[in-house]
């Protein structure tokens, strides 16, 4: 069995038509070997400043720099259950491979990366690359997955650009 994880539910669904993947559940669809789920964006992100310290809850700027030593990641609340079914779906013994099907790009890749390091997924991963959501363009794209390492430059970028826009924020 193959995990697909797209970015959005709408892309989700195409996807999963193009594969066969046409039973519903509950966070996901199902058939053909595959199962498609989605993010609803970006579900986890950096944790804020009153998560490594409760005074900054209220920060002053006596308290700058605010430069944790160990980033820490959050699940938006409104999107736990929809991260509850990811990780169901990325630690499913019969699961083999993960397919990154985040928008093509930096975001993209951080978001599928964010929710594939907290769910503890080790499972091998590929990354679908399409700029269309033809059906041809699909299944051309799953004919020549890539592996995910391929794109471990552009999570760092992700990664590094989220923590630059966090301190910068601060």
């Amino acid at each position: 069995m193959r995990l697909v994880i797209a970015e959005k539910p709408s892309v989700a669904k195409s996807l999963a038509a193009v594969l066969g993947a046409a039973t519903r559940k509950d966070g996901y669809l199902e058939g053909n070997s595959w199962l498609v789920s989605w993010c609803l964006g970006h579900l986890a992100g950096l944790a804020d400043a009153a998560t490594y310290n409760p005074d900054y809850a209220k920060w002053r700027y006596d308290d700058l720099p605010i430069l944790p030593e160990t980033w820490r990641f959050t699940i938006a609340q409104d999107k736990r259950d929809q991260f509850d079914v990811l990780r169901t779906l990325l630690r499913r013994e019969d699961v083999t491979e993960v397919v990154n099907a985040c928008d093509a790009g930096r975001e993209g890749e951080l978001i599928f990366r964010t929710v594939y390091c907290l769910a503890g997924c080790t499972k091998p991963m590929k990354r679908l690359w399409i700029s269309s959501m033809e059906d041809s363009a699909i299944r051309e794209g799953f004919a020549h997955l890539r592996p995910g390492t391929d794109y471990d430059g552009l999570h760092q970028a992700a990664l590094c650009r989220a923590k630059a826009d966090w301190l910068v924020g601060i």
